[in-house]
């Protein structure tokens, strides 16, 4: 079976094809970065991840594009309100731009640490001002478009096609418009493409329309259009951004290149919690850095980034995600399950005699990367994938000590392509742990080393005591004197 992606467009799934044969584009809109990301973040970036991981897979020459938004983002997510990217920066007392450089290293931070492959670009909205000024010239020249006061704005009622990817109706969303619109609108669904400037805003550009700074849809539709072409093959991102901002970068970009915008819309659902949508709006979100160090009161201890990426995963990228500290402890279970057994398997590699493949266990590996393989191609199912990773645990534990190098290398290749290549969750190298015969051999070595220090201070050789205490505390080993004796702890 041919991969099989769902379409928001056509609300069903499809065979992915691209425009051009062996190569693929895709834009995914990123982080407004106002703040350190959360698991709503990860939900999406993960999920973007694996398809941008499954398309190279299959041998597809993939250009992935994840924007910065930096400006023009409003507090109510259309066209009122502060810019978010100000108001948490005067909240902060820095320039904005400096918030935002704080807060785009730490997402990236955050995504590596999550093993999300890096996109091959990165723009950020403040550096193509001039290209989305441009944008807005070509819609206000074809009538699209109109300027009142130094704003500009869509006039949806021109662009017919608006709410097929939503579903909605013009008449009937005018119609129940609940807010009061802006007076500067002709319809309160006209959507701003530029925003007129007020003196004391930090964040603002000449434009012919005057100061002012651009509408938070027009970053995308640019930066889309500039690095992938005016007709993109894929455009992903988190479902409550279907409406307005997804319906809003097709019409004015379809309404100035007159050619169908995007082939397949991808969209992820979200994280939420006691059933409502994880956000910082909301302010029941746990920042990915807190789930890392385990400091939130919904968290028992910390959490591996990797656990946090299987979790994920169990999942399908369109269904929701219910977060509790219990899912995420069985998450962190299993991925110590697979984790555990590639180490061990890496182990026996390094000591297995050379050797025929095992024809049986040949058979069980295509079995299972075919199973693989017809779960990714139908819609991303990640559930399912991982499900063959717990497989290939329990093939592995069946060759303990009997295998050849040839077998085992098999199996390790299939490990490394299915679960590292793909879902990201199989780390090419991991650190050696200890045995148990290894730990109780330091653990002597440091006993042994407290007695000695024990006899130099009963001879009064103090400074022999203390280099000890300095060599081990060098060594990461505190040690700590009470009354009933010394003991040590690991620093």
């Amino acid at each position: 079976m041919a991969l099989q992606l769902h379409n928001s467009l056509t609300r069903r799934k499809e065979a992915f094809r691209p425009l051009e044969e062996g190569r693929v584009g895709i834009y995914v809109c990123g982080p407004t970065v106002y703040g350190h990301a959360h698991l709503g973040h990860a939900k999406s970036y993960v999920s973007f991840d694996v398809l941008v991981r499954y398309l190279r897979y299959l041998g597809y020459n993939v250009t992935y594009v994840q924007n910065i938004t930096d400006v023009g983002h409003l507090t109510d997510d259309a066209d009122e309100g502060e810019d978010k990217i100000a108001k948490a920066a005067a909240k902060e007392r820095v320039h904005p731009m400096a918030l935002a450089e704080l807060y785009t290293r730490s997402f990236f931070e955050d995504m590596d640490r999550l093993c999300c492959v890096r996109p091959d670009i990165s723009p950020r909205a403040s550096g193509h001002v001039i290209e989305q000024i441009e944008l807005v010239r070509t819609l206000v020249e074809k009538g699209y478009a109109y300027e009142v006061n130094g704003s500009v704005y869509f006039d949806v009622a021109r662009f017919k096609a608006y709410g097929k990817l939503s579903g909605r109706n013009i008449e009937e969303m005018i119609a129940g418009a609940r807010i009061e619109p802006s007076p500067d609108k002709r319809n309160p669904v006209d959507f701003a493409l530029w925003k007129r400037a007020e003196p004391n805003h930090i964040m603002q550009w000449p434009s012919p329309w005057g100061v002012g700074y651009p509408g938070w849809h027009l970053e995308c539709s640019v930066m889309a259009m500039k690095y992938l072409g005016r007709t993109i093959d894929i455009h992903g991102g988190g479902l409550e951004n279907q409406f307005p901002h997804h319906e809003c970068e097709i019409a004015q970009s379809e309404a100035a290149n007159d050619a169908p915008f995007v082939r397949f819309w991808l969209h992820n659902n979200m994280v939420t919690v006691d059933g409502q949508k994880m956000g910082k709006s909301l302010n029941n979100f746990i920042t990915l850095k807190q789930a890392f160090a385990g400091n939130h009161e919904r968290l028992t201890k910390a959490y591996e980034p990797l656990a946090i990426r299987q979790l994920i995963l169990q999942s399908h990228y369109r269904s929701p995600l219910d977060f509790s500290d219990a899912a995420l402890h069985a998450a962190d279970s299993g991925y110590q399950r697979i984790a555990e057994a590639v180490r061990s398997l890496r182990k026996q590699l390094k000591v297995a005699s050379e050797g025929s493949m095992d024809q049986d266990v040949a058979g069980q590996l295509d079995a299972l990367k075919a199973k693989f393989e017809e779960a990714m191609n139908d819609d991303l199912n990640t559930s399912v994938a991982l499900s063959v990773l717990f497989d290939l645990v329990r093939l592995t534990n069946t060759l303990a000590g009997s295998a050849t190098r040839e077998t085992l290398g098999a199996v390790d290749d299939l490990f490394t392509r299915l679960g590292g290549d793909v879902l990201g969750i199989v780390k090419p190298e991991y650190e050696q742990q200890p045995d148990a015969d290894e730990t109780q051999r330091c653990e002597l070595a440091v006993e042994i080393l407290i007695e000695l220090r024990n006899e130099a201070r009963m001879r009064r050789d103090y400074a022999f005591a203390d280099d000890i205490r300095e060599r081990l505390g060098s060594a990461g080993i505190a040690l700590e004197d009470s009354p009933t004796g010394t003991g040590w702890k690991f620093l």
